[in-house]
Formats: structure tokens, sequence, C-alpha cells
């Protein structure tokens, strides 16, 4: 009997040293994001990481996944609901809810100072945006500024800067409602296909031209593009977000710093994302691309005419949403 004792108690001991090994090894997780190795936005995610690391004591180590490596933004959006994908930083698609696509609203900030109010993580929009994404079982945590977004030409239209005139060219647009519509506002034909196909599109003639990036983003295509008109349709805000059921499994000490780590990437890179944007656009003309000014009085006109004809339809997608966050004026 003492031995049947003694032995019991020998496997429970080791038991509960396996399963002490086991708790503390590290969470092992992986983000994503849609640049290149070498990136702005890589070495501002390898830090992010690295710091969730040292504040976790090594807890959580997470592995990075450039470049679409994990697949494209919209695939990622429903790996990390799922819990396939802990984390991923890049936009949002809108096919699975439409109201996503108010963090694209056409037209609403036109400076860098007007941007860092209306995008900034403790904003109406970024609270309605995580409001929305909530029902599907995603957790926002931060952001990252990217740029104003821009069109990329084959070739120069006529008028490039009056949206009344027709420009006779067939441009790609990201698979989003309020794309189209703007393409369509400013005298182009939208043709809605992701990013990797566009950049096959451009290459083939299916395209003439690219709306839905920036100066910076367009980089990759300067073989095909020779133009590019800086309309700042858009501003592009890239959100830092993880599957919600694994942040309410944190503990809170630990959710605290995750939020502090995104937080601090994101106020880091609202201090360099202006300039950055400047040496996007100066790249461009490096590499053989004109940049056809827009005025002031052009801009203000493309403005008024996508306000009026591209905000109404989006609020009815939507609804009260779109009115108590943009003002819908």
């Amino acid at each position: 009997m003492q031995k049947t004792v003694a032995a019991m108690i020998a496997c429970l001991a080791i038991a509960l040293c396996a399963n002490g090994r086991a708790g503390a090894e590290p969470r092992q997780w992986k983000i994503g994001h849609v640049r290149p190795s070498g990136s702005a936005v890589d070495a501002d995610v390898h830090r992010l990481v690295e710091r969730i690391a040292g504040a976790t004591n090594g807890a959580i180590s997470i592995e990075v996944y450039p470049g679409n490596r994990l697949g494209d933004y919209t695939v990622v959006q429903e790996r990390v609901s799922v819990g396939d994908v802990e984390m991923f930083v890049g936009p949002f698609g809108s096919a699975i809810d439409k109201r996503l696509a108010l963090a694209f609203t056409p037209f609403w900030v036109s400076t860098w100072d007007e941007a860092k109010r209306v995008y900034a993580s403790d904003s109406l929009l970024f609270q309605q945006m995580a409001l929305f994404l909530e029902a599907k079982n995603i957790k926002l945590i931060g952001g990252w500024p990217v740029y104003f977004g821009g069109i990329a030409l084959t070739r120069k239209p006529a008028h490039p800067g009056n949206p009344d005139i027709s420009k006779e060219m067939i441009i790609r647009v990201p698979p989003v409602r309020c794309f189209e519509l703007t393409a369509k506002a400013l005298g182009f034909t939208p043709y809605p296909i992701t990013w990797t196909y566009a950049k096959l599109g451009l290459k083939t003639g299916m395209v003439q031209g690219i709306l839905g990036g920036g100066a910076e983003g367009y980089l990759g295509l300067t073989e095909t593009i020779r133009h590019y008109l800086p309309v700042k349709d858009h501003f592009e805000y890239w959100f830092v977000y993880m599957n919600l059921n694994l942040w309410n499994g944190l503990p809170e000490k630990t959710q605290t710093a995750i939020t502090a780590a995104a937080r601090e990437m994101e106020t880091r890179r609202w201090q360099v994302a202006e300039a950055g944007e400047r040496a996007g656009i100066e790249q461009l003309k490096k590499a053989g691309v004109e940049v056809i000014d827009v005025s002031a009085g052009e801009h203000a006109i493309m403005k008024a005419k996508v306000r009026k004809t591209v905000w109404p339809e989006m609020q009815k997608e939507i609804g009260d949403a779109f009115v108590q966050v943009t003002g819908g004026k």
C-alpha cells in the first residue's frame, strides 16, 4: 500500500513539473503586414514585437510575416477573426461588413493636422471601428498612419484636375464601393480588383491606372506607371488588430503591455509619416514618374463633388454612425 501511494505521489509530481514547464513555454504568435521586408512598417512591426516580448518577459513570442505572406489583407482579416492568425497591421476589407468602409471615407481630411485628429487611436472613428469589429471577433489595438492617397497612371489624361471631364481611362480600385464611386466622380471608369491582380492588370493594359494607394505604395509599379496625380482622395491608415478571443484570455497586465507597445509605435510613426510621404513622391520623380500638381482650387472642386455624390451613398450603407463620426457634410 505504501509503495502504491509513493508511486502515485511520484507520478503527480512528474505531471506537475511537466505542466509547469509547458506553462513556461512562450506563446508563439504570427503577425503580418502588407509591405516587403525592410520597409518602414516592417521595421516598426519588428520593434513592436520586440517590445511585447520584453514587456511580457518572453511569454509572448511573435513571428513577423511581411509582404502579404499570410495572404491578401482581406484574407488575413478573416484568418484573424477565426484565430488562425493572431495579429495583423493593415487596412480592412468591407466585403463582410460594408460599414468598415468608414475608415476609407474619401476627401474627409486634407491636411496632416486633420488626419492626426480624425485617425488618432482615441478618436470617434477608432471607437466606432472597434465596435463594428467586435462582432467579427477582432480587437483593435492601435494604428499606423501611412499617407494620403493618389492615382497612378500609365498615360496622362486630358484635364487631369477637372473631375467633370471624362478621362476615358479604366483604373483599378480596391473592391470597396466608396473607391469605385470616387473614381467615377473623378471622371475615371473603375475596375474593382485586389492589389495583387492590379499589378498584372497594369502590365497587360487591362487597366491604365490605379487608385487606392499613395506614392510610396506605387514605387513597385514604376515599370508601368508614368504619371502620379496626388489628389488626396483618402487617408491611408492601417489598423493594428488581433483576435478578440485571444485578447480576452490574456491577463490585464499583458493587455496593457500590448496596447502600450502599439500606441508607442503609432506615436513614433505620426512624427515621421508626413516626411515619409514627401520622400515617396521624390522617389517616384527619380524613377521617371511625372507628378502632376493638383491646385487648391482643383482639389476643392473634387472634394465638393465627391462629398455630394459619394457621401450620401456611404451614409446609406453605414447608417447613423457615418454622420456621427464624419459630420456628414
